[in-house]
Parts: C-alpha cells; sequence; structure tokens
C-alpha cells in the first residue's frame, strides 16, 4: 500500500500535533485560523487512518524520531584515544546487538570500561537512546535503579519507587543501557536488571564486571589482555608509545624491542601499560625494565587469572614506591572519595602531617601526571578522580598504613559540613551542587552507620541527608534516609525522624507507609516514655486511613483503626497536641469527615461538623499550621454532608492561607499540595472557574509532581473542560494520559474526574469514538460510583444536552439529589441540580417549574449555575431577552461554552453566531434546542 500524500501544510499541522500544541496554538504559529486547523486534523486522520488526536500525536511524534539523526549518547567523553581492540570491539558490537544482556568480564584494569564506551558509540545509531551508569559511587545496593534513573534522567512517581519509574520510561524504548563497574554492587544490580529487562522487551543493557551477574539473558564476554602477537606492531605496544607521546618524547623505533618486552612483562594489561608509559619521559627503557624486574618477580606460579592481577599490583606498587611520601600519602587519603573531588576538599580530608593544604594541590598535580589521577573540568572548577582500581587500591594502602580511621573521620567531617552548607543553600546551582557530593554524603553515611562509635554522626548525616534529599525532589531517598536515621538514634529522636519519613511517604501518595511509619512512630515514642507523643501518632495512623483512603493498596480493617484510636485517647491525656490529633482522628473515623472509601456511619451531617469544627478549634490553639490545614480539610468535607458548598470552598481556600507561613517540609509541603487541590476543586464547585483554574494551575507547576503530570494536571483539565476551553483540554490531555499510564494507572476521584472531562470534550466535538475511549479510562481510574452518580452524571447530562438528546440527559439525572448525596454534595451539587432544571425544561417535565425553584434556592451565588438555571427559566417562560441575558453572564462568569450554547438555544438569528462561538472555542456545532 501506498503512503498517503500529506501536504506540507498538513505536515507542518502534524509536526506541531506531535508536540502536544493545541489548535490555537497551531493556528497562531502557522498564522492560519483555528477552523484551517481543525480541517487538517479531520483529513490527517482521514488519510493517516487514525482514531483521534491522541493517536496521531504519538505518530507525529514517532515519525520525529524517524526522521531525525539519532540524539548523541549520554556517554563520557574519553581523555584519551582508543587504542586496538578491532576484534573485540567487533565482536561485543554483534553481541549487543543480538542479546539482552551482555556482561563484559575481566581482570581490573583489563580495559572493560573503556570497550564498553567504544562498543556503545559504535551501536548508537540503532537505538533511540543510549545511556552510561558508573557505579562506582553506589555503596548501598537498594541504590542501582536510582543511578540508573538519574542518567536516563527520569524521576519518581507518586504510589511507586524509583525503580518503577525506570521500568515505565524505557518500558517500550529500544534503548542502550551501559552499567560499568557492577562487582561492587552486584546484589543490587542482578535483580534490578531481571526486572528491567523482564518489562522492557526492546531494551538491551551492556555490564562491565570482574564476575558474572547469573540472571537470565546474559551472555558472557571475556576481555582477554591487550594482544602482544606482531611484536612492535602488537596492540599493547601502540597503547604504550601513543601514552609515551602523550607525556613528552614519543619513543623512537630503536626502543621498541624494549617495549614490546615491558608490554610482555605486564601481561598487557592496560592499565598497567598506561601507568608505565606515564614514567617514560623521566626514567626512560633502563628505569622502566629496571623498575619493573624488580617489581615483577612475584609473577610466579598459579593461574593466569592471578597473574593478572597481580601484574596490575605490581604496578601500581612501582608506581607507588616512585612517588615522594607526601605523594604516597595523598594517593592513599584521596581515596576515600567516590565521586569526582575538588583540590579544597582534598585539603580538607587528606591536608594533615605530613601534608598541609598547600602540599595537597601541589601533589594533586603530580599524581594527575603520573596517570594515578584524572582531571576533569567542571562548572564549579576542576576535579580530580581515580579509576576504580587505582581507588581500591588506595584504600588498602590506607589501611595499611594505620590511616583508615583518622581518613574516613575527616571524610565524614568533611560530609557532615557540606550537607549542612547546603542545607541553608539556595540557588540556581544548588541542585548541580548537591549532585555533585550527594555520592559522597552516601559513601561516609554508610561507612559510619556501621560503626557504634559513630551512630550519632551516622544520625545526623542521615536526617541532612534525608532533607536535602527532599529538595532535590529524591522522594524516595528521603523516606529511606528518614528511617535510616530512626534505626541510628534513640527512641525520641527515632520517632520524631519517622514522623519525617511519614510526611514524605504522603508527597509520595504511599497510604500504606503513611500508616505503617506514623504505627511506628508511636512504638518509639512509647518506648521513650512519651505516652503524648505516642498518642498523638497512633490518632495520626487512624486519620491517615480514613482521610487518604484511596491511597492505600489495602485498606485497615475498621475495627483495627478504631482500636487504635481508643489507644491514642487513652495514652494522650489531656494534652493540646494530644487532644486536637485526637478529635481529627475521631473526625475522620467516626463521623467520617472526608468521605473515605471505607466510611459508613450514621452520624447526622450537622454532627460531623461539629466534629471537625472542634478538630479545627483545638488544632489551631497547638499554633501548629499544618495540623490546622488538616483539620481544615476535616471541616471541608463536613461542611459537604450539608450541602454547603460555599462553605465547603471557603475552608478550602483558609488552609492555603494557614499553610503560607509553612516552610516547605515534607509535612508542609504534602499538606500544600493537597491543599492546592482541594481549593481547585471545591472553587469548581461554587462556579468560580478563574479560582478553579488559579489554583489548579499553582497545583500542575508543583516541583514534587513534575513526574506526574495526571495528578498535576487533572483540576486545571477539569476547569478548562467546563469552560469548554476544547484546544486546552485536548492538548493537555495526552500528557496527562501517558503520565497516568506510566504511573501504573492509579485510582482517584479526581483522574476519574479529569478523564471524563476530556470524554466531555469528545463529546461536544461530536467524536463519539474519543468519548468512548475516555470513558473506558475513566472506569479505570475512578470507582464506577463516583462516575455513575457523580461527576459522571454532570458530563454525561451536558453532552446528551447539548446533541439534543434531552430525554437521556433527562434519565442520567433524574435521581433526586439526596439519593445520589454522597457522589453529588462535595462539587457536583450546584451543576447537578442545574443540569436537572434544564433537562427538566427542554424535555417537557411537569416538574420543571418545581426544580428550577429547587436549584434556585441552592445555586444562589454561584454565577455559572446560577446563569443555567435563570436561563431554564427563560426557556421556560418563552423569555427570549431573558434567554441573550444570560450569555452575558456566562460570559463574566468566565464560561464562553454555556455563552454559546445561550445562543444555539436562542435559535434564529443567534444561531450562526453561538456556532462560531463554539468553533473559536473547538468545538464542534451541533443539534441542539
Amino acid at each position: 500500500m501506498s503512503a498517503p500524500q500529506i501536504s506540507a501544510r498538513e505536515a507542518q499541522v502534524l509536526a506541531l500535533l506531535g508536540e502536544h500544541l493545541s489548535n490555537a496554538e497551531i493556528a497562531a504559529q502557522l498564522v492560519i485560523s483555528v477552523r484551517t486547523v481543525e480541517s487538517h486534523v479531520s483529513s490527517l486522520l482521514r488519510k493517516l487512518q487514525l482514531p483521534d488526536r491522541r493517536a496521531l500525536a504519538r505518530h507525529a511524534a514517532e515519525s520525529a524520531r524517524t526522521q531525525e539523526s539519532h540524539p548523541a549518547p549520554a556517554l563520557p567523553e574519553p581523555l584519551t584515544t582508543f587504542i586496538g581492540r578491532v576484534r573485540e570491539r567487533r565482536e561485543l558490537a554483534e553481541a549487543v546487538r543480538g542479546h539482552r544482556l551482555v556482561t563484559v568480564v575481566g581482570p581490573g584494569g583489563v580495559g572493560k570500561t573503556r570497550l564498553a564506551l567504544a562498543v556503545a558509540a559504535d551501536v548508537a545509531d540503532d537505538f533511540d537512546g543510549v545511556w552510561f551508569v558508573d557505579l562506582v559511587p553506589i555503596t548501598e545496593p537498594g541504590r542501582v535503579g536510582a543511578a540508573v534513573a538519574a542518567a536516563v534522567g527520569v524521576g519518581e512517581q507518586p504510589g511507586h519507587g524509583i525503580d518503577d519509574a525506570v521500568l515505565a520510561a524505557l518500558a517500550e524504548r529500544r534503548a542502550l543501557l551501559v552499567l560499568d563497574n557492577c562487582e561492587q554492587v552486584r546484589d543490587g544490580v542482578a535483580p534490578f536488571l531481571e526486572r528491567l529487562l523482564a518489562a522492557c522487551p526492546r531494551l538491551r543493557v551492556l555490564v562491565t564486571s570482574r564476575a558474572r551477574l547469573l540472571v537470565p539473558f546474559e551472555r558472557a564476554f571475556t576481555l582477554a589482555p591487550l594482544s602482544r602477537v606482531g611484536g612492535d606492531e602488537s596492540e599493547a605496544v601502540a597503547l604504550f608509545m601513543d601514552r609515551a607521546a602523550a607525556v613528552g618524547h614519543p619513543p623512537g623505533p630503536a626502543v621498541s624491542e624494549g617495549v614490546v618486552t615491558i608490554c610482555e612483562r605486564l601481561g598487557g594489561m592496560a592499565l598497567a601499560i598506561e601507568l608505565a608509559a606515564a614514567r617514560w619521559s623521566t626514567l626512560g627503557l633502563d628505569g622502566l625494565a629496571t623498575g619493573l624486574s624488580d617489581q615483577l618477580r612475584i609473577l610466579t606460579g598459579g593461574p593466569r587469572a592471578d597473574d593478572r592481577h597481580r601484574s596490575v599490583r605490581a604496578v601500581l606498587d612501582w608506581s607507588h614506591d616512585l612517588l615522594e611520601p607526601q605523594d604516597q600519602a595523598l594517593l592513599r587519603r584521596v581515596s576515600v572519595f567516590v565521586a569526582p573531588f575538588t583540590a579544597e576538599a582534598a585539603a580538607e580530608v587528606a591536608g594533615f602531617a605530613p601534608l598541609d593544604p598547600v602540599s595537597v594541590v601541589d601533589g594533586l598535580g603530580r599524581l594527575a601526571e603520573q596517570s594515578l589521577l584524572a582531571v576533569t573540568p567542571s562548572a564549579t572548577g576542576t576535579r580530580y578522580h581515580g579509576l576504580e582500581t587505582i581507588r581500591q587500591y588506595g584504600t588498602e594502602r590506607l589501611a595499611d598504613a594505620g590511616e583508615w580511621i583518622d581518613v574516613r573521620s575527616r571524610h565524614l567531617e568533611w560530609c557532615s559540613t557540606g550537607a549542612t552548607v547546603l542545607q541553608g543553600a539556595s540557588g540556581a546551582d544548588w541542585r548541580a551542587r548537591f549532585d555533585e557530593v550527594a555520592d559522597d554524603l552516601r559513601a561516609a553515611l554508610t561507612w559510619a552507620a556501621d560503626r557504634p562509635e559513630r551512630r550519632a554522626d551516622a544520625h545526623r548525616l542521615a536526617v541532612s541527608l534525608a532533607e536535602l534529599a527532599f529538595s532535590r525532589n529524591l522522594l524516595g531517598e528521603s523516606q529511606q534516609r528518614y528511617e535510616q536515621a530512626a534505626g541510628l538514634a534513640d527512641d525520641t529522636a527515632g520517632a520524631a525522624a519517622l514522623r519525617q519519613a511519614a510526611a514524605v511517604a504522603g508527597c509520595r501518595r504511599l497510604g500504606d507507609d503513611m500508616f505503617r511509619l506514623h504505627r511506628a512512630a508511636g512504638e518509639a515514642a512509647r518506648r521513650a516514655g512519651d505516652s503524648v507523643g505516642a498518642g498523638c501518632d497512633l490518632a495520626a495512623a487512624a486519620t491517615v486511613a480514613y482521610r487518604f483512603s484511596t491511597s492505600f493498596t489495602r485498606i485497615p480493617p475498621a475495627e483495627e483503626v478504631v482500636a487504635m484510636l481508643a489507644e491514642a485517647r487513652v495514652l494522650s491525656g489531656d494534652a493540646p497536641d494530644a487532644a486536637a490529633a485526637v478529635a481529627l482522628a475521631e473526625a475522620a473515623v467516626v463521623a467520617d469527615a472526608y468521605g473515605a472509601l471505607q466510611g459508613d456511619t450514621d452520624n447526622t451531617a450537622q454532627e460531623t461538623v461539629g466534629c471537625a469544627e472542634r478538630a479545627v478549634t483545638l488544632a489551631r490553639r497547638t499554633g501548629d499550621p499544618v495540623a490546622e490545614s488538616a483539620a481544615l480539610d476535616a471541616l471541608s468535607g463536613a461542611r459537604g454532608w450539608t450541602g454547603d458548598a460555599f462553605a465547603v470552598a471557603a475552608a478550602a481556600r483558609r488552609r492555603i492561607d494557614v499553610l503560607a507561613s509553612v516552610p516547605p517540609g515534607p509535612d508542609g509541603t504534602h499538606e500544600l499540595m493537597d491543599a492546592l487541590a482541594m481549593a481547585a476543586g471545591t472553587a469548581l464547585g461554587v462556579g468560580e472557574l478563574a479560582e478553579a483554574r488559579r489554583w489548579g494551575s499553582r497545583l500542575a507547576d508543583h516541583p514534587l509532581l513534575a513526574e506526574a503530570g495526571h495528578h498535576a494536571t487533572s483540576w486545571l483539565l477539569v476547569a478548562d473542560a467546563f469552560t469548554g476551553r476544547a484546544d486546552d483540554v485536548l492538548g493537555r490531555s495526552v500528557p496527562f494520559l501517558d503520565s497516568w499510564e506510566h504511573s501504573g494507572r492509579p485510582r482517584s476521584l479526581s483522574l476519574g474526574a479529569a478523564a471524563s472531562s476530556v470524554a466531555m470534550i469528545h463529546g461536544l466535538r461530536g467524536d463519539q469514538d474519543a468519548r468512548s475511549a475516555w470513558l473506558s479510562t475513566v472506569e479505570r481510574a475512578d470507582t464506577a460510583p463516583q462516575h455513575r452518580h457523580g461527576y459522571g452524571a454532570v458530563l454525561d447530562a451536558m453532552v446528551l444536552l447539548h446533541q439534543g438528546e434531552v430525554d437521556a440527559a433527562l434519565e442520567r439525572v433524574a435521581p433526586e439529589p439526596d439519593r445520589v448525596w454522597k457522589w453529588v454534595c462535595w462539587i457536583w451539587l450546584h451543576w447537578y441540580l442545574a443540569l436537572r432544571a434544564e433537562a427538566a425544561v427542554l424535555a417537557g417535565h411537569p416538574d420543571a417549574r418545581a426544580r428550577i425553584d429547587a436549584a434556585r434556592a441552592v445555586v444562589a451565588g454561584n454565577p455559572v449555575a446560577t446563569a443555567q438555571v435563570d436561563r431554564a427559566e427563560a426557556l421556560l417562560d418563552g423569555d427570549l431577552v431573558g434567554q441573550l441575558a444570560t450569555a452575558a453572564a456566562f460570559d463574566a462568569a468566565g464560561c464562553p461554552y454555556q455563552s454559546a450554547r445561550t445562543l444555539l438555544l436562542a435559535g434564529g438569528e443567534h444561531t450562526a453566531a453561538g456556532a462560531a462561538a463554539l468553533v473559536v472555542l473547538g468545538l464542534a456545532p451541533t443539534a441542539a434546542r
């Protein structure tokens, strides 16, 4: 079949669709009308035989990847040329193309990393992404996934760990991942790769390690030393000559025979050859031969593989012995750094007798000249680092010199000081500054945590790292570090750390972890003799079980939570903080103020409001804004049971004011994100569409939701849908859906309402196939009752009325509000009542007048719902002037869709204006009554 003929203008539109631009944005960029863009989109759908705009956007993105050259692979740039390995390079490239996982196996110093980098560059055009991950700085097996995520450039999704984010990012990509130096964290690499390869069928992984990983799909590629075949034409000699020339006075042909001998003695080990060549300019051939002959006498007997290891060690011993004593001390002391370090950092850690800061700086230069350290420029100045083999050698020398504890302690102190400085710092470069030292902070913490005498230092560093990781949006690590800090502290400090860990879990939308951590904090507080604190923690756990019920994978049984609340009452006594915490838990568990999934109470609405008001009063007395915000959230929910949407919105807005002075820590941040979402939703409930968009936009811009576009934009999508801004909704709908799918398709009211709003827009446009596809998404994004009785009834009725199916619309909102109260009372009540009135009028229902009067009594003060009721009454009375007056009211309320619909309902000479207004909004005009 021949490819469809797409015009140049259609190609431009298609490319901009791939960038998720709205019709209005495309029209502005191409200087054409929105109607013309709509025509091109329809033509593209027909020509490409694609079902909807989302499929067009994906097709455009795929076409762009096919037509453009592949992006440059994310590989480090070697400082020296790659010599030899012609056969191995070709064979390894073939292995990478043909196998899921290839492990380059060989001893340290044989050249695994350089070969892997060369091959990754060779095959880069075969992949749509190539990433390199150096695992040298990773000291904890559990952080392998985080290292890969950092290299790939993905962040954590709410409700999931960082490993899940990597799996989601690479699931459909034909990518190559290069993992270097896996041996020291093989216990973490192996299970991670098993999950990764199972979830990502198109992924290829190239590993370097001193031993096989022993996982499925693995194909081992054993790397031998450089070939010495061919004498002075061999790969080993070529490497020596190249590196010797780099340090000056390149050796001439007359010495090639001696170089062959040296390379033979070094067993063809690349690192050993490079270290020997670095001494060429100062020792010459005779000096090299003599020195190496003395060192290599040990190379007798034993397996050949052992000899290879010994040859590197021998050259390292020889290179080390040639150093001045001060440079020897410097080499072993800087081996504690796992990441590239500055001269200033080296001076602080290594600058004690026989060294001083000046000699440290001079010594770094000399070590670099001897290829024992590499020099790397960075945005913050020159940095130094050693190959992993040399660093490991240095740490052995450090232990032999009896300096292990002293240098490690100085490194720990340097890390602790640096962490403290970073905690009080800010600025555009803060993120880069953290990244430069983060691996050393982790390494220092790992060392200190294993030493009983350093537990206090480890605890302080763990807390600092937890706070820094939170600021860096590394929420999984932040929670991990807080929990680690709790295990390193006494019970009092441990309880405090566990509370912070619970707050971070809240930011991650992990209800099960929040519940577990609050309970653990309560147990720690009880062991510490703090019964009041224990009562607060148990009350907090009980509240979490009901307040955040949708974020649980397993909701705690009601009887378990009730028993926990009873225990909290006993423990807390009359202490103000505990009284406030218990009152909030009672509002949540006993009165169901939050409308939990498991909530099933017989309380009257006024009793629930009373419980919530008491919780607000007690929380305000504590002076804790976070506690007051949580209580106001309960009050907002409780007011919802009464049907007072304005009180609901007022309580929700009050939370944001209360939290204005709270620093951006875990508990305040978690509370603020929830408050923004509630403010957006409740503003929508009272027809304040501009306010709903404002709060929704602020939530969408929150940095913690950068990797969670579905949660970030959910309320913004709903608000835009109610205004009728189709282009904005459809433009955001594609990244919303992609993010939701990549996050594991979580369920919540806001996600279901957002998906239903997109479905509504497609319905208003007359695209039933796209509407059906989005309605199937709604079924997976929220519980059925929410859609059937709540926002679903409202949004479906709007579509049915727009399409002229008034009897179906009347049926969709047929239940009396009190029969579906749980699903309409919080946000959707005003819209439900207004639509019931309008549908009754248009369908000629005998109770139309009564429905108008009932609705008016409730929605008064809601500008959009009031205008809708006014329009219904004007339609019932045949009052054309009254109908047209509501168009201006809708415009003033920021609801252009309903304004356009008013003109369509007016008919006659107003029909054309209404249809034109719908086109501007990106909505196709359809039959209306």
